[in-house]
């Protein structure tokens, strides 16, 4: 089997520090490969993951153009997709389109007539005159990061899911055979600052309730502080002036800006839990896999796929409710670092994940071929 992975034109390919989709793709690739499967990777020129084949638009990523006004950027997506066409239409040979990029991946791929699998990353309440609308012809299916999220897509979107995949991380493999480390005294919130993701409640109850919180993850596409000074248009750099800056005293609350191992996997590691006090439907919970490879506990507000991937009571600490969440952090070292980590290898390694992949790929290449339309004397569809 030869697959297309279109990463997107946004970061390379495994990414410096943070990136979601990225560390998705560079997860999935490898054990694929092992699989047999080969691999063409549509991707920016600074990727560095080994594949089989690349298409490439732009050399470097465009991440910092992700949140300008849609007239200065809407090109960008679209150039990167262009050369994906290109490519294809020159005589690239693959059997299917495996594609990650938002909305519009979703619409080209559709447009082309290849058999495709279209993952859904993000919270699928947006989009809603696609989504809402989408005809994939018996060739393009999509498949959620967890159940919950594809439970909240509108029917036309659900009429084309073959299933989910939860997401994993290299960290997971033999999670169970290494040692621990000693738990520190700091609890970690891990992920992009942005109103979804609640720091700004993390860092009040941190001051309220007496805990040292780090924050760990960039400010639109600012990975530190020395480049966020002069952004002003940012909508998450005007989040983080007013709602979180305001917490950040470097004592009780600390933001370290973009962490990437393995720094990363120290500061996980050694705190006593990861907290995620959601303030949107968590679609697929990167941090929370790796979170529980490394040995510590989650304590978060149970929403989007969190009750999917936490065992309540085992490998960390569910509510509902925001004001229960400093218990449950007192609570959580009660949880046994070993089961987190268990629970890791056993469910969020790259080999089970690729293998899902591999079994929906099969479904896509074995649906029917969409029957052709009956015409009539004119060329006309019968009824029309």
């Amino acid at each position: 089997m030869r697959v297309l992975m279109n990463a997107g034109p946004w970061l390379p390919v495994p990414p410096g520090g943070y990136g979601g989709i990225e560390n998705v793709v560079a997860t999935l690739v490898p054990p694929l490969r092992a699989l047999g499967v080969e691999v063409v990777l549509a991707t920016v020129g600074a990727s560095t993951l080994p594949a089989d084949g690349r298409v490439t638009v732009f050399e470097d990523g465009q991440f910092a153009a992700l949140q300008r006004p849609y007239n200065q950027v809407s090109g960008v997506a679209q150039a990167h997709l262009h050369g994906v066409v290109r490519a294809l239409r020159s005589g690239l040979d693959v059997d299917l389109v495996h594609d990650h990029v938002e909305a519009a991946g979703l619409a080209t791929v559709a447009a082309l007539g290849l058999p495709a699998l279209h993952t859904l990353h993000w919270d699928l309440g947006k989009h809603p005159e696609l989504y809402g609308t989408f005809d994939g012809g018996g060739r393009v299916w999509v498949n959620g990061v967890s159940a919950a999220q594809l439970a909240r897509a509108p029917q036309a979107l659900r009429d084309h899911a073959i299933g989910h995949v939860h997401l994993a991380t290299p960290l997971a493999d033999g999670a169970d055979r290494r040692p621990l480390p000693a738990k520190g005294d700091h609890v970690v919130i891990l992920g992009r600052i942005t109103p979804g993701k609640g720091q700004d409640l993390g860092a009040r109850l941190a001051h309220e309730y007496g805990f040292d919180l780090v924050l760990a993850g960039p400010v639109g596409p600012h990975h530190s502080a020395s480049s966020l000074v002069l952004d002003s248009d940012n909508p998450d750099v005007r989040f983080f002036r007013s709602s979180v800056a305001p917490y950040v005293d470097g004592v009780r609350v600390r933001w370290l800006g973009t962490v990437a191992p393995p720094f990363r996997d120290e500061l996980v590691g050694t705190a006593r839990a990861m907290l995620a006090p959601l303030r949107w439907e968590e679609p697929g919970g990167t941090f929370v896999v790796e979170s529980l490879a490394l040995g510590t506990p989650v304590v978060a507000l149970a929403r989007g796929c969190l009750p999917e991937l936490v065992e309540h009571g085992r490998t960390g600490l569910l509510t509902s409710a925001e004001e229960e969440l400093p218990d449950l952090l007192h609570a959580a070292d009660k949880i046994d670092p070993r089961e987190c980590a268990k629970e890791a290898a056993a469910r969020f390694t790259p080999s089970v994940m690729a293998t899902h992949y591999l079994s929906l790929y099969k479904r896509v290449l074995n649906s029917p071929p969409p029957a052709s339309p009956r015409l009539d004397s004119k060329g006309q569809p019968l009824g029309a």
